[in-house]
């Protein structure tokens, strides 16, 4: 039967003859660009899914043995010597993965998605017991004034971490393990047929090699404990609903590695400022007369009040922009603008002698106060 598997060359975009420099800088390449973390939460699994074909890819084509294999034998060759597991054994993804720990993205998104091969990034055995303990999620409400400067929160959180009494061995303390006798400590049991060999954790101890005699009464043998931990997060400044910080290493504990904790912002309603992007937009009032005859008028900023002039016979509903005046952006840091929306307010309740004073204005000006004076635009509606 052919394999349904895509060519190992076409997957990392190389040649046939490529040079092992060429092949790892291919793999790095496509590895930054399809890792877990620099993409979407809806897409996250078909990024990793990408992630494990390039891998695989670079597992075999950086293994002279395996790639003089492949191009001999195709698929088909590595399918019949190598288990699964064992196409990764021995794989340097050493300098790969500095480089990505260099971009901020922690090797432990490798651990994760090759949780159930039994190996390390470096491409050394380890046993299955050995994985990250889960990741997790709180949520952090911030002002709009927060959002826009930055701000450092303290953050509280139910957690498991490592039981402080057995330091994470689950056993009671100066009390001695006893090495497991069905998989005589190596924590699975390996099963060969002809080409093909598969390993699985051992039910007898669970994967760990050795069995707890005398569980530790604080975590009851399980090497953690449910608490409470705080923490101080730096929220950067730009950050808007939606946004996700990552914190490595502050999520629950695992056998050996803690997962990661994830905060997700949530900006509160503004009274006075509405958000778009970088931009901010609000509303300020403006006396008739300041409409009419221009002038400088007062407008709230996130950074405080700021003067602004307006022109004579300025409409309501008229908008002008304060550029740099919004929110700086996350990514680019140049700031957004504001937007103030002019909003006339025409006076009610009027004296006697206000209202004397506006008939003569219309009267100047040759206004009918009784009766609308109607454009040459509107008259021909009524005719």
């Amino acid at each position: 039967m052919m394999s349904t598997k895509r060519d190992y060359y076409e997957i990392l975009g190389v040649s046939k003859n490529a040079t092992l420099e060429e092949i790892k800088k291919a793999y790095r390449e496509l590895a930054l660009k399809y890792h877990p973390d620099r993409v979407p939460p809806e897409q996250k699994k078909d990024a990793e899914e990408r992630f494990k074909e390039i891998s695989e890819a670079y597992a075999v084509l950086s293994d002279s043995e395996k790639r003089a294999l492949y191009d001999q034998y195709g698929h088909a060759g590595i399918d019949q010597r190598y288990a699964y597991e064992d196409i990764f054994r021995g794989a340097d993804f050493s300098n790969i993965f500095e480089d990505l720990r260099d971009f901020g993205f922690g090797g432990s998104i490798f651990e994760d998605i090759f949780s159930d091969l039994g190996f390390d990034i470096f491409g050394t055995k380890r046993k299955s017991t050995k994985k990250r303990g889960r990741d997790l999620q709180i949520t952090v409400r911030i002002t709009l004034e927060e959002a826009a400067k930055g701000v450092e929160k303290q953050v509280e959180y139910p957690v498991y971490d490592i039981c402080p009494t057995c330091f994470g061995s689950g056993a009671k303390p100066q009390s001695k393990e006893t090495i497991c006798p069905q998989c005589k400590g190596t924590g699975e049991i390996i099963m060969s047929s002809g080409f093909f060999r598969v390993s699985t954790t051992c039910n007898r101890c669970g994967g760990k090699g050795k069995i707890i005699t005398s569980p530790c009464h604080e975590c009851g043998g399980e090497g953690r404990i449910k608490t409470k931990r705080k923490i101080k997060v730096k929220i950067p400044a730009g950050v808007d609903t939606g946004s996700q910080l990552r914190i490595k290493g502050e999520g629950e504990a695992g056998t050996v590695y803690k997962g990661d904790l994830y905060i997700l912002i949530e900006v509160e309603p503004h009274d006075i400022f509405k958000r778009d992007g970088d931009d901010l937009y609000t509303e300020v009032p403006v006396s008739l007369a300041k409409a009419i005859l221009g002038g400088e008028i007062d407008v709230p900023t996130l950074d405080g009040k700021v003067s602004m002039r307006i022109p004579a016979g300025t409409q309501s509903g008229k908008v002008f922009r304060l550029k740099g005046k919004g929110i700086i952006n996350l990514h680019t840091r140049s700031y957004g603008d504001e937007f103030v929306k002019v909003d006339v307010i025409i006076p009610t309740n009027l004296t006697p002698q206000e209202k004397k004073l506006i008939e003569e204005f219309a009267r100047l000006r040759g206004e009918d106060i009784e009766k609308q004076n109607f454009t040459d635009k509107f008259k021909r509606m009524f005719k």
